[in-house]
This record gives structure tokens, sequence and C-alpha cells, in this order.
């Protein structure tokens, strides 16, 4: 088994606790021990897609961690949390609410690349403590900005209105990079608009080239795992690079890869491919000046 599961993780359900859920499916399906790992850290209270790696792809899972990832967010207008999301505790309190209109004006504003302070309740690290262990001993946690990119920001949906004119709450889609905290966008978004807010409904749709629509439920999960059909839910290794361009090898140039040498004098676009011998994954390599080296080798 080497290649990908998308599951869509329920509520409440950590990552890791998602990889223990596959390493018990494979067990209980009777099939070969393999490394597993996930590609993308998702909180309890988020949902979605959640790529967990199974084999020679957990050397890809890296790369998943660097991808761009988008979701669907719910800011409830009001109150913030010192979680920045519903497991918290409330710190501070308004009673001002936005319109639509005050709230499509400033989304500009968090569009493109932008400084953002990570929460202080995240896996981050300070002095080798995790932030979160910290904030929870009752620490003051003081985490520097960090530059991101957001990609887009849209409305979906119709607005939870307040009042007649005011919004109660408001569900976003955000297309962001690595390292973005939605907690924070949404209490940066609910501070440009002279309130406070934090996160009630956390969905992942998108990781890299892996959509919703291709991930499975835990029950789904246990059900092919009890018939011996894993294959049929397992995404073959090449799915986590589909967004980037495939290069055939001859055999020969696959035996030079294998050995981690260096081709040169290959016309091939400079860039990441995915080095294929047939149908057969050989390497993510780097193209560069006609030469190819390798960045990942599959040993299959």
């Amino acid at each position: 088994m080497h290649g990908w599961i998308l599951l869509d993780k329920p509520l409440g359900l950590g990552s890791t606790q998602g990889v223990s859920a596959v390493k018990r499916a494979l067990r209980e399906g009777g099939y070969a021990k393999v490394k597993v790992g996930h590609g993308g850290t998702l909180d309890p209270l988020a949902t979605g897609v959640l790529p967990i790696a199974l084999g020679e792809a957990t050397k890809l899972a890296g790369r998943m961690l660097d991808s761009d990832k988008v979701y669907d967010f719910t800011i409830q207008f009001g109150v913030e949390t010192d979680t920045l999301d519903a497991e918290g505790k409330g710190i501070a309190e308004s009673e001002i609410r936005p319109t639509l209109a005050q709230l499509e004006a400033v989304l500009p504003r968090f569009t493109g690349p932008i400084e953002q302070v990570p929460p202080a309740y995240s896996a981050l690290k300070v002095d080798g403590e995790r932030a979160y262990d910290l904030a929870r001993a009752g620490e003051e946690v003081v985490l520097k900005s960090r530059a991101v990119t957001i990609h887009a920001l849209s409305i979906v949906g119709a607005p939870a209105r307040a009042g007649e004119d005011t919004l109660r709450d408001i569900t976003l889609r955000a297309h962001v990079s690595k390292g973005t905290y939605i907690r924070s966008l949404a209490r940066d978004i609910a501070c440009a608009l002279g309130t406070v807010g934090h996160v009630t409904y956390l969905r992942r749709i998108k990781a890299g080239p892996f959509t919703l629509d291709q991930a499975i439920s835990l029950d789904s999960l246990a059900a092919a795992a009890k018939e011996r059909r894993l294959e049929d839910i397992c995404l073959p290794l090449r799915a986590g690079l589909d967004d980037i361009p495939a290069h055939s090898l001859t055999p020969d140039q696959a035996g030079l890869l294998r050995q981690g040498r260096v081709l040169v004098g290959i016309a091939v676009h400079d860039g990441l491919h995915f080095a294929l011998l047939g149908d057969v994954p050989v390497a993510l390599v780097e193209a560069e000046a006609g030469s190819i080296r390798v960045v990942r080798g599959f040993n299959l």
C-alpha cells in the first residue's frame, strides 16, 4: 500500500487519531505493515480533508504540509475567546455588529500578502515548549507576527443577521498559504470591523491537490477494512503530485536516478517534475538548465 487515504475528519478527532484510525484499518484488514503519516494538521474542532500518506507516499507528506489550503469558516461577532474558537472561554465582548457592506469593504485588506500573529493556543514552540501548553498553564504567550498569503477570500452563503442591517456571524471561504491561522484571520477581520469575534465553524475543503469530494468518512474506512478493499479507497502515490507535470524516463535514466545520479542534457522545463518509468513512480525531481536531480526517490 503506497498512496493516500483521504479522510473527511469529523469534529473532535485529532490528526494523529486520524493516522491511528488508518493504521487500525490496515491491521484489521490484514494488510502488511507500512509507514503512515498525515499531510497537514487539523484542529479537533475543525473538519474536512485530512490526507493520510501510506508507504512511500509519506516521503511527500512534507510537501503536502507546504501546500496551499482552502477553508470555509464562520466568524461569530461579539465575543473573543482565549483560543479564538468555540472551545475557549470569553476574554472580550463588544456590542458592535458590522453590516454586510462594512464586511465587504474590509475583506480586500486581508487578501494578498499579510502579517498575522498566530494564536496563543497553537502548536508553535516558545523556548522549546508548545505555545498551547504554556497558555493552558496560565503563562502569557507572546508570538511574533509572520508573513502569510491569502490568495482569495469570499463570502459563502447567506449571512446570519443580528438585526435588520447588522450581522451576527458570517461564513467565509479562504484560499491560504502554508502557515496561515484561520482563527487569527477571523480575529483580525473582527478587529478591523471595530468589534471582536471567534471561529465557530471550520472546515477544510481542499489540501494541495486533494478535495473534499475525494474524502471518505471513518465509517467508510472501517467498512473497507472489514471487506479487505482498502485498495479501492487508496489513491495512488502520484495523486499527491497531480499539480506538477510528469516526466517519462528511459530504463537507463530511471536506473541512474535510483542511484542518486544527476541526469544532464535533458530537454525539460525548469521546476519540479514527477519522474516515471512507464506507470511506476521513480522520483520527485528538480529540473534546472537541462539537468535533473532527485528531490525524493521512491522505492517501488
